[in-house]
C-alpha cells in the first residue's frame, strides 16, 4: 500500500457521510424568496407551447419590471465546482466578470478531484495512459460522447490540480494522491487509473470551493448570492446575458459571454420522472444539492440549445431504509421526496451478500456502485438487503474497494464498525441478531421468503468455502462467510447524487443547437452540460466528475481571456 493513502484519517472519512446529509438538508432553505410571477422552478403542463411539462414555457419579464441592469464581459451563473473554477481563473487573469448563485452560500463541495498525470502522480511514479483512459470513458458511455471534450479534461486537469493545490496550501491543506488497490474494481478488467486527489483533512472547512470563494473575495470579486436565474437573454442564435430574480426584484446582467454552471436536475422530481424513470425506480435516498433543479438546462433549451438524448445519473448504492420501504418518490407531487433519511450509508457499497425481498441473490455484488441499483429495478420494490456477520471489518480489509467506499486506510487508522454504521444504527434500521432465523424475522422475511433467505445464506457459505461463486462469478477474495454471530442486515436502495446529462457542448464548452451549431456567447460546464457521460457514471475512475467540471469551467475562462494554448 502506498504510504500516501495512510494520511487519510477517520475524521475525514466519517465526515463524508455527515457532510452529504448536512449538504442535502441544510441547503434546502437557501433558495431566495422571489416575486410571484412565473419562475424557472415552476413545471406545469403547457399544451399551447408543445413543450413537455418538465420544460415548460420560457417566462416573460417586462422591461419595466427590471429594477437594475448591469454590464460585464463574463457572466458566470452558478458558484459550485464548475463556476468557481471559472471564476478562479477569471480572477487571476484580471477579467471583468460577475458570479451569481441562487443559494445564499457556496454549495457543498465534493472534495475528490480527478487529475491525470499531475506532478503528484509523477512524484509517486504513476503514469496514466491518456489514450487508454479516453477510450475507457468512451466505452463506458457506449460511444455517446464527445471524445474531444473528454480529452480536454485529460489534457488540462494536471494544470488545474496544480492551481488548486497552491490555493489550498494557503489554508494549510496538503494534497494527497489517493492510490487505489492493485486489482481492478469488480473483478472486471476495467482501467482503474490513479487520478483522485484530496486536500486533507478532507471535508473539514474550509473546503476547496470555500477557499476559492474566499480567494475571489480577497481579489475584490464577491459572489452575488440569492440571484435566481429566470431566463437567458437571447435572440438570433446568440446569448447576451441573463435575467435574475433577487430580493429587490428583477435584475438583468448583460454579458459578452455567459457560462452556465448551474448543476443538474436531481432535485426536480418532474424532470427526474420524465427523463430518468429507471433512476427514480431504484432510489430511496438523496445526496444531491437541493438547488440543482435543472434551471440552466431548461433556460438553455429555451434559448435554442440541444440536450443529451440519453439519461446519465450518478447513483451510489447507499440509500439505507427500513424493511418494507419501496424505492421511488413517496407521492406523485411535483415536490415529492425519496423515502430515506440516510443520505449515504457507505457500507452499502461493500460487496457483501445481497438478496431481494424473496430472500434470493440476484446479481454479482462486486461491481460499480450503480450496477446493483439498476439490477434492483428488476426486483420487488426496487430494493435489496445486505447481510454480513461479525467478521465484517476483516472482510472489508480483504475486499479493498475503490473510491469513497474504500475502508482499508480508515480501519487501519482505528475506524470501528459502530462509527462506520452510526447512521443506520441510530435510525434503528440496521438489524442485529444472534441467529440467522431471528435476523430473517427482523428483516421482514416470512414463509417461503424466509426459507429462501436461510437457504441462500447456506449456499453462499458454500461458495466461500469452495472459493467459487457458482451463481454470479464474484471473485473469490470478495466472498465472505456468514456464520459468526452476531449477524447484521439492512435494506438499501440507491442514493441519488446528481444528473450528468445536460446541454450538448463542443470541446470548448460552447453550447450547441439541435443542428450542432454554436450558440454564440453561451457556454456550459459541469453537470448542466452533457456530451461526456451516458447511461451512468464510471465511479471507478474516481473524481472524474468534479475533475471534468473544474477543467471545463477553467477552460472557458482561459479561452475567453486568450490564455489557452
Amino acid at each position: 500500500m502506498n504510504e500516501n493513502t495512510l494520511k487519510l484519517d477517520r475524521r475525514g472519512f466519517l465526515g463524508l457521510g455527515a457532510v452529504a446529509a448536512v449538504g442535502a438538508m441544510g441547503l434546502a432553505g437557501c433558495a431566495p424568496k422571489t416575486p410571484s410571477e412565473p419562475s424557472l422552478s415552476e413545471t406545469g403542463a403547457v399544451a399551447e407551447s408543445g413543450n413537455p411539462a418538465w420544460l415548460g414555457v420560457e417566462p416573460e419579464v417586462a422591461e419595466g419590471d427590471i429594477v437594475e441592469t448591469v454590464d460585464t464581459d463574463f457572466l458566470i451563473i452558478g458558484a459550485g465546482t464548475a463556476g468557481l473554477a471559472a471564476a478562479g481563473a477569471a480572477g487571476d487573469l484580471g477579467m471583468d466578470f460577475i458570479v451569481c448563485d441562487k443559494a445564499n452560500q457556496v454549495p457543498e463541495t465534493r472534495e475528490y478531484l480527478g487529475g491525470v498525470n499531475t506532478s503528484y502522480a509523477k512524484e509517486n511514479n504513476v503514469t496514466v495512459d491518456g489514450a487508454k483512459l479516453l477510450n475507457e470513458l468512451t466505452r463506458y458511455a457506449s460511444g455517446k460522447c464527445n471524445q474531444k471534450l473528454i480529452k480536454l479534461w485529460i489534457d488540462e486537469s494536471a494544470e488545474y490540480v496544480d492551481w488548486v493545490t497552491e490555493v489550498m496550501n494557503d489554508q494549510g491543506k496538503e494534497v494527497l494522491l489517493d492510490m487505489p488497490p492493485a486489482h481492478a474494481t469488480g473483478g472486471t478488467d476495467y482501467y482503474v487509473p490513479y487520478v483522485q486527489h484530496l486536500w486533507e483533512p478532507a471535508y473539514v472547512p474550509p473546503t476547496r470551493n470555500d477557499t476559492i470563494a474566499e480567494r475571489l473575495a480577497g481579489q475584490g470579486h464577491d459572489i452575488l448570492f440569492e440571484h435566481e436565474m429566470v431566463k437567458l437573454v437571447h435572440g438570433d442564435g446568440t446569448v447576451t446575458g441573463a435575467i435574475f430574480k433577487t430580493k429587490d426584484g428583477y435584475k438583468q446582467i448583460n454579458a459578452k459571454n455567459t457560462l452556465l454552471a448551474t448543476g443538474g436536475y436531481a432535485a426536480n422530481p418532474v424532470m427526474m420522472r420524465a427523463l430518468q424513470p429507471s433512476s427514480v425506480a431504484c432510489c430511496t435516498a438523496s445526496s444531491f444539492n437541493p438547488t440543482c433543479t435543472g434551471d440552466g438546462i431548461r433556460a438553455g433549451l429555451w434559448a435554442g440549445a440541444s440536450k443529451d438524448i440519453d439519461a446519465a445519473p450518478m447513483i451510489f448504492d447507499r440509500g439505507a431504509v427500513a424493511p418494507g420501504v419501496d424505492a421511488g418518490y413517496v407521492s406523485d407531487a411535483d415536490d415529492a421526496v425519496l423515502p430515506g433519511n440516510i443520505f449515504q450509508e457507505n457500507i452499502g457499497s461493500q460487496p457483501f451478500m445481497k438478496v431481494n425481498r424473496r430472500g434470493q441473490r440476484f446479481a454479482n455484488e462486486s461491481t460499480p456502485y450503480d450496477f446493483i441499483c439498476f439490477a434492483a429495478n428488476y426486483q420487488p420494490g426496487g430494493v435489496w438487503c445486505q447481510v454480513y456477520d461479525s467478521n465484517m471489518m476483516d472482510d472489508m480489509l480483504r475486499f479493498e474497494t475503490v473510491g469513497c467506499s474504500r475502508t482499508v486506510p480508515y480501519i487501519e487508522a482505528g475506524l470501528t464498525f459502530d462509527e462506520y454504521t452510526a447512521a443506520s444504527q441510530e435510525s434503528g434500521i440496521l438489524m442485529k441478531a444472534d441467529t440467522l432465523e431471528e435476523l430473517a424475522d427482523m428483516l421482514g422475511f416470512e414463509g417461503a421468503d424466509k426459507e429462501n433467505f436461510l437457504a441462500e445464506v447456506e449456499r453462499y457459505n458454500g461458495f466461500f468455502d469452495n472459493q467459487v461463486d457458482e451463481d454470479f462469478g464474484k471473485e473469490a477474495y470478495r466472498l465472505s462467510a456468514i456464520r459468526q454471530a452476531p449477524f447484521y442486515g439492512c435494506w438499501f436502495g440507491g442514493s441519488l447524487l446528481t444528473t450528468i446529462d445536460g446541454l450538448r457542448i463542443n470541446e470548448n464548452c460552447q453550447v450547441l443547437d439541435p443542428e450542432l451549431n454554436v450558440i454564440e456567447g453561451l457556454y456550459a460546464a459541469g453537470d448542466v452540460s452533457g456530451s461526456f457521460f451516458s447511461g451512468n457514471y464510471p465511479e471507478y475512475i474516481v473524481g472524474v466528475a468534479s475533475g471534468r467540471s473544474s477543467v471545463e469551467g477553467r477552460h472557458v475562462a482561459k479561452l475567453l481571456a486568450g490564455a489557452t494554448e
